[in-house]
């Protein structure tokens, strides 16, 4: 029986460790049109990053300026054209489900075309790696950097890669912000400490959050914590286009000198290249991989190779699994980008695309929100008539001042009052631009209505030709028996 005490001759077991330690990842620069390709993009996804926020847009009145704005003091989201109030949220979910369709869309096309070059955590991890480069060097300076004891040259050199990447993720954290906020207003206000606290705290947890995210975790992010990767594997199929390694031609593989024959053998030399080019340490050559985001970069840096040893180049490339089990079975391959799953997820979203935009084209410039009063729930009045109290609310959705006619339908003769106006069977409300008007509304009924208990009726506004109404109801005393 054991008594907690070691067992003697017995070695004590390791502790469990929950989480592999990282293992740092060293990628090679290389050259050719897809490291092209990725600049290019970084470019644009940058500008577009920061630019946006800084476009304007003319509007009237007191209504901001600024072509994209979340304003979440005003209630608003602008999309150049386009203002969207809360109530409105459904059409945002409509943009995000159209989103997420074209990335199934092109997941089930292309891969994972958006991680390779769009995705924020593919542009700045490449922005991160750029400045450590700077810093520090190429692959191998920087393996032989981080085996060196500490030294003068090692703390400047890690000491500026770390200043410069908490530079970088400022100006991410500070770009962001702008976009809940006047652009020019905020720029003026933050350097002087007296913008928004919430703008302060978010540009702190953006700052942090690229700092870790891009600089310290890197491919963890994408292993470990975005849930796409796993989503994608259900968008692919066997002819999608994915950055392949072409086993067919490439096996058997072997080490390779320049007089031997190429006889009995496959194209790829094992000189791994492929992976120490990749980002994310993934050997391509072992087929479809979560680690993998179709960057494309082993490319690159596998045709570099292919031209050294005089063989073709394409041995990784863009290509679908079914062309490559045709071509092991010599078969001619055929590439099908019409399927069922395309058909799909194309014809989803050009649906949800549709109902969108007759939604948006069709939803009206004004509403009406009507709350009754609870308590009383009506006041009978000295002559026998009763009132009713009720709170109304209306949107004016245009950039103009509105007046409103506001009437009382479901009861022969009733009368409406707003503050400051007598009872009458029309009123007149006014609405500034862009704005909600809250009012309180009296609603008589006369003497010989003969309404009694709850009765079905409804407040109409009209502006321009253009009714808006909403149902309520009308509460009447129920006759004595």
């Amino acid at each position: 029986m054991s008594d907690g005490a070691p067992s003697v001759g017995r070695a004590a077991a390791p502790p469990m460790r929950l989480y592999a330690p990282r293992e740092p990842i060293y990628p090679k620069l290389v050259h050719g049109r897809f490291r092209l390709l990725k600049w290019a993009m970084m470019a644009v996804m940058l500008a577009i990053y920061y630019g946006v926020p800084w476009l304007r847009w003319d509007r009237p009145g007191a209504a901001p300026d600024q072509a994209v704005l979340v304003d979440f003091d005003g209630g608003r989201f602008y999309f150049f054209f386009l203002h969207l109030w809360p109530q409105e949220f459904p059409f945002v979910t409509g943009l995000l489900v159209m989103a997420a369709l074209g990335l199934f869309l092109s997941n089930a096309l292309f891969g994972r075309l958006w991680c390779g070059y769009a995705c924020p955590q593919t542009v700045w991890t490449d922005i991160f790696i750029y400045v450590e480069r700077l810093f520090e060097g190429d692959r191998n300076a920087r393996m032989r950097l981080d085996a060196e004891p500490w030294s003068l040259n090692k703390l400047w050199r890690k000491a500026g890669k770390h200043v410069a990447w908490l530079l970088v993720a400022a100006a991410t954290g500070g770009a962001w912000i702008f976009y809940f906020h006047d652009a020019p207003t905020l720029w003026a206000s933050f350097w002087k400490g007296l913008a928004p606290w919430s703008a302060y705290v978010s540009f702190a947890v953006l700052t942090i959050c690229t700092y870790l995210l891009a600089g310290q975790m890197r491919e963890q992010v994408c292993i470990y914590m975005c849930p796409w990767p796993r989503i994608q594997a259900a968008m692919v199929d066997s002819d999608s286009m994915q950055v392949t390694y072409r086993r067919d031609r490439g096996e058997p593989r072997g080490s390779h000198k320049k007089e031997a024959t190429w006889d009995g053998r496959g194209d790829c030399i094992d000189c791994t290249q492929c992976v120490v080019a990749c980002p994310m340490g993934v050997d391509i050559r072992e087929g479809a991989q979560i680690g993998c985001i179709n960057c494309a970069l082993c490319i690159d840096a596998c045709d570099e190779i292919m031209v050294k040893v005089g063989r073709p180049t394409g041995l990784i490339a863009y290509d679908t699994d079914a062309a490559i089990a045709a071509r092991e079975a010599g078969v001619k391959p055929s590439y099908r980008l019409v399927r069922p799953r395309t058909l799909f997820y194309g014809a989803a979203l050009a649906v949800t695309a549709g109902l969108m935009t007759l939604g948006l084209s069709s939803r009206p410039d004004m509403d009406l929100h009507v709350a009754r009063d609870r308590n009383p729930v009506y006041v009978r009045l000295h002559d026998g008539g009763v009132r009713d109290g009720y709170t109304l609310r209306i949107d004016n959705r245009t950039f103009e001042t509105r007046a409103y006619r506001l009437s009382y339908s479901g009861i022969g003769g009733a009368l409406v009052q707003t503050p400051g106006a007598t009872p009458a069977p029309v009123a007149n409300v006014v609405v500034e631009p862009d704005q909600t008007r809250a009012i309180r509304v009296q609603v008589y009924a006369p003497p010989k209505s003969g309404r009694a208990g709850l009765t079905p009726t409804a407040f109409v506004i009209e502006t321009d030709g253009v009714k808006h109404s909403v149902a309520t109801v009308f509460a009447a005393p129920e006759p004595a028996p």
